[in-house]
């Protein structure tokens, strides 16, 4: 009995050093001035751009038909290609995911082979650190021209065990620099985990919308320098239920930050303000669409409103819509269901049934390139959407990029096998408004 109070007194005294040591960190952190967003001015002019002819078409960035595919993401390059990253392996947190890319030819409007980016033994042996397993890429493309991917990995436990990992490339992804991982926080640097785009300060440096896991469920803001060091970050959100924030710059200092709801009484979207450039944010409140605990992205528009990508569902994945909203988030108006059930409820169907319906998907969102795919895509279907009570649609984990020539690039889980991605211009949406 002496023994545990003795090992009970310890803890505590350890507990009480700890919790002293981050508070003086606090207290004693030097005030950062904080640049303000710099903002994406378009090469095209305005009236040229206004008058293309509209255009909405979709690709599989992915060809892989054995792997579990998710959490994807897109930048855009100056030679006009596009990069995509993703997650793959037999089953999401299995050891064998790894990060894989793909490149979209502007010419031929197709994706090309899947690369490996990283995998759980290189990210090992260039951090010196275990790792069980990989997930949620984020690849964009700083203002110096650097190519940015971070990464999740995590060292033990679940989720909220992660870190981040950065690499970059000078040569817009032909090779790429050791991973390294980021210092976020002075607990073991575990429980930070990255989901969406980040957006850059007009100094350069990188501003990383991040979120955490243990102990809790709430999102921040990174500030990274041009060279990969972390800065200072600062809170979005508190308590047990904000993940996977989505930040839209506004102005110079002002954006917004959108989040998904990871709780028991809301099942709403999220949303945060910052006017200082990210210093600080305003306390997240509910916004009109539903969100079933679910990703969701966004992305500004000419008219000074939003884009949002997000299953605007009170339960389950089973549709992916866009919607419109303007900036002070007053009025939602749907643009178009990217991808759907059938079944307006999201039940599941026979796999026979499922088969056909699917095809006729496929052949779709497919492209040219893979559309001799098909019969070899349907005799795998398995666990990734068929169980005993039959065959579901998930469409999920959006991703979303203005490119500098005003195109729109979003990405996406399709029903957990391949990576899609869907483009359009300004023309098609505002026919669609």
């Amino acid at each position: 009995m002496r023994a545990l109070q003795s090992s009970w007194f310890r803890s505590c005294l350890f507990v009480i050093a700890l919790s002293s040591i981050f508070a003086s960190a606090w207290w004693l952190h030097p005030d950062r001035v904080v640049p303000g967003f710099a903002l994406a001015v378009p090469i095209d002019d305005p009236l040229v751009t206004s008058l293309q002819a509209p255009f909405y078409r979709s690709r599989f960035a992915s060809s892989d038909l054995d792997e579990f595919v998710h959490a994807s993401s897109v930048t855009s390059l100056p030679s006009g290609e596009l990069m995509a990253v993703w997650f793959a392996g037999s089953r999401e947190g299995a050891a064998d995911v790894q990060i894989r890319a793909a490149r979209y030819d502007p010419i031929t409007s197709e994706w090309g082979d899947e690369l490996i980016l990283a995998t759980r033994e290189s990210t090992s042996e260039a951090t010196q650190r275990h790792i069980r397993k990989l997930g949620n890429p984020v690849i964009a493309l700083a203002p110096d021209d650097r190519l940015w991917l971070f990464y999740v990995s995590v060292s033990i436990g679940g989720w909220a065990g992660s870190a981040i990992n950065a690499m970059y490339s000078d040569d817009f992804g032909s090779t790429w620099s050791s991973p390294q991982q980021l210092i976020t926080t002075p607990f073991l640097n575990i429980s930070t985990l990255v989901r969406n785009a980040p957006v850059f300060h007009s100094d350069g440096t990188i501003g990383l919308p991040v979120y955490h896991e243990f102990l809790g469920k709430f999102a921040e803001y990174l500030y990274i320098s041009p060279s990969g060091e972390v800065l200072d970050k600062s809170r979005i959100s508190w308590g047990k239920h904000s993940l996977q924030p989505t930040v839209v710059p506004t102005g110079e200092f002002g954006a917004i930050a959108l989040l998904r709801y990871a709780g028991d009484e809301h099942h709403r979207v999220l949303a945060s303000r910052t006017e200082d450039a990210g210093q600080s944010w305003s306390e997240p409140y509910p916004e009109d669409p539903a969100n079933p605990n679910s990703s969701l992205a966004a992305v500004a528009t000419p008219s000074h409103g939003l884009l949002v990508a997000l299953n605007d569902l009170e339960d389950g994945r089973f549709r992916l819509r866009l919607m419109g909203t303007d900036e002070g988030l007053d009025l939602w108006k749907p643009v178009i269901d990217l991808d759907e059930s059938p079944d307006p409820l999201g039940h599941p169907f026979s796999p026979e049934v499922y088969r056909e319906i699917i095809g006729d998907k496929f052949q779709l969102s497919s492209g040219p390139r893979r559309q001799d795919m098909l019969d070899e895509f349907l005799t795998h279907l398995d666990q990734r959407v068929c169980a005993l009570r039959g065959c579901d649609f998930e469409y999920e984990y959006p991703y979303f990029i203005k490119s500098a020539d005003g195109i729109y690039h979003l990405v996406y889980s399709w029903n957990n096998t391949f990576i899609k991605h869907v483009s359009f211009n300004d023309s098609w949406l505002r026919a669609q408004l």
